[in-house]
Parts: C-alpha cells; sequence; structure tokens
C-alpha cells in the first residue's frame, strides 16, 4: 500500500481538507510562523500538550486563541500567578446546606483547550495540580472522581527563568509535555505585516471554527494508524539509546520518550498526508521532543545535545 493510498484510507477527503484549511487559517492568524504551528497541531493530534517558552509579546496567546477558534473547541485561559491556589485551577467543593452535601464547582481546567500562561510564576504545588490533570485526564477531589472534556489540550507558557519571580518546572513535570517549542522574534515581513495589519484579537473573534471536536477526535484516531516500520523504531530506539551516553548528557532519554517521539512522528506524517513515517519526521521533531527530557552536565544546553544526538546517529 502507498503512502498516499494509507493515508486516504485513513482520513476522508473532506477531513483531509478541512485539516488542511485549518493549519491554513491559524498560519494566516499566526504569521511567519508555520514550523511553530505544525508542531501545535502535532501536539494537538497526538494527545499531547505543549509548552512554550518564550520571552513576553511573541505570539503565545495569540497561537492559543487561533487554535481554539479554528478547531471549533472551548477555551479557557489561567494567568499563573505567586497566590495562585490548586483550587483556582481544578475546581473546589462547596458545601450546600439546603441538599445537607458538597457540590463540586469545576475550575477552569474543564475546558478543551486551556492557556496556562506563565506557569513558572506559580508555585510548586499549584504546577502539580495542573500537571496531574494533564497526565491522568481527570481531577480526584474529596474522593469523587471528575473527568476533564475531550479532546484537551494545554498550551502552557514559561518566561526564561532569568526573569524575577519565576519557579523552574521540575523534570519530572517537564516530561508531561509532549514538545516545548519557542516562537521567537517574527521575520521582517511578517512584522511588518502585524504593524500595519488587522489587530490579531479581531481576526481571530471573526475566525470561524473548520473543525469541531468529533472531528479533532477523528483525527486522533488516524494518528494511531500511521504506519511505523520496524526499520523506523530501530530509529528512535538508538537515538534513544545514544542519548543515554551521549558527552555532555547526564541523564538521557525514557520509554516514556521514545513513545512520545513516535506518537509525535505520527502525527507530523499525518499533517504532511502520509500513511507512515519516515525519517525525516523523527528528525524534524526530535529536538522538541528530546530537549527539555534531557538532564545536561554542568551548564550544558540540552537544546545543543539534542542536535548533537541527532547527527550522531546515522539512518540505516
Amino acid at each position: 500500500m502507498t503512502g498516499s493510498t494509507a493515508h486516504a484510507d485513513m482520513l476522508t477527503d473532506a477531513l483531509a481538507a478541512s485539516l488542511g484549511a485549518a493549519q491554513d487559517q491559524v498560519n494566516g492568524l499566526v504569521l511567519g510562523k508555520a514550523y511553530e504551528v505544525r508542531l501545535a497541531f502535532v501536539a494537538l493530534l497526538s494527545g499531547g500538550h505543549v509548552l512554550i517558552e518564550d520571552l513576553p509579546g511573541l505570539g503565545k496567546t495569540t497561537l492559543a486563541h487561533a487554535l481554539a477558534a479554528t478547531l471549533g473547541l472551548e477555551f479557557q485561559r489561567v494567568q499563573f500567578t505567586s497566590d495562585l491556589l490548586p483550587s483556582d485551577i481544578v475546581g473546589v467543593s462547596v458545601y450546600d446546606a439546603s441538599s445537607r452535601q458538597f457540590e463540586f464547582h469545576q475550575g477552569p481546567v474543564f475546558t478543551q483547550v486551556l492557556l496556562a500562561d506563565e506557569i513558572n510564576r506559580a508555585p510548586p504545588r499549584t504546577q502539580s495540580a495542573l500537571l496531574e490533570a494533564m497526565a491522568e485526564r481527570q481531577v480526584s477531589l474529596d474522593g469523587a472522581t471528575h473527568i476533564l472534556p475531550e479532546p484537551f489540550f494545554v498550551i502552557a507558557t514559561q518566561n526564561p527563568l532569568d526573569l524575577a519571580g519565576t519557579y523552574p518546572l521540575p523534570d519530572s513535570q517537564l516530561d508531561r509535555f509532549l514538545l516545548r517549542l519557542s516562537l521567537g522574534y517574527p521575520g521582517r515581513d511578517a512584522e511588518r505585516a502585524l504593524l500595519s495589519g488587522t489587530d490579531r484579537r479581531e481576526l481571530i473573534a471573526q475566525a470561524l471554527p473548520i473543525l469541531g471536536p468529533d472531528e479533532v477526535l477523528a483525527l486522533r484516531g488516524a494518528v494511531q494508524r500511521i504506519h511505523a516500520s520496524d526499520a523506523l523504531i530501530d530509529y528512535v530506539q538508538a537515538l534513544i539509546a545514544r542519548s543515554r551516553h551521549h558527552g555532555g548528557v547526564r541523564i538521557g532519554l525514557s520509554p516514556r520518550a521514545g513513545i512520545a517521539l513516535l506518537r509525535a512522528a505520527r502525527a507530523h506524517a499525518l499533517l504532511l498526508g502520509r500513511g507512515h513515517v519516515i525519517p525525516e519526521d523523527v528528525q524534524t521533531l526530535f529536538a522538541a521532543v528530546a530537549a527539555h527530557r534531557l538532564v545536561a552536565e554542568g551548564d550544558g544546553d540540552p537544546a545543543a545535545l539534542a542536535k548533537g544526538i541527532l547527527h550522531a546517529v546515522s539512518v540505516d
């Protein structure tokens, strides 16, 4: 079966066209960031979450709003602060005197797209409340379990750690994010369009949904059916093994990181119209999936280490 035939079997023509139109619309709202937009779609379609580390004002919030509007998903934004409590995110049980029982009041985490803005400004206990919900897709409180909506997708942002008033995410919590990326400054043409064009908030408010929750779930199902050959899995395994012995790396990648890389590569293949994963999918995503999971020795740069690992492993 050819890649194009396999892809056609996994997606109807209408769904494939809608997926392409959705990417085009988000790229029209977040200018000059096609690679980063594609990574956000990879995380969403593979059932993961994305962490964006960047300076304020570079489009992180715009990307989250644009995705939610384009995909027709419920959206909530939480501004993380030093006094934010776990109950401010997940919700709280309140005693009702008339019924003589506690009633659960849902927090903003009960949505489909959650923007956790400046997550590293909140103390660790509050960070953990969100990250537990991300991992389990549910909230447990007072002996009761509350299931989160589907699809559930978190875009968390954090400022660089040299800014005042930040609490760095522990390595175990960073691992909950499928991808970490940075938007960076826009290119000259994109910045000119931003300066001279319509305000992004107005454009997002006018944007019509191209997909919906059911279509997003169908796309997630299609991602799971993208084929990864034994040779491709050998390549991923070789990258993981190399990370554990690469110079400058104190702690390499876990099996869960390998699973995340394969899942992301399948989503990337689907977005590019293929029914099978190729090494270029893995190579395109490796730094975004692996860098925040690597623990460097001393003051080593995990992103540079990820690139070194990628270059050290050949494709057989």
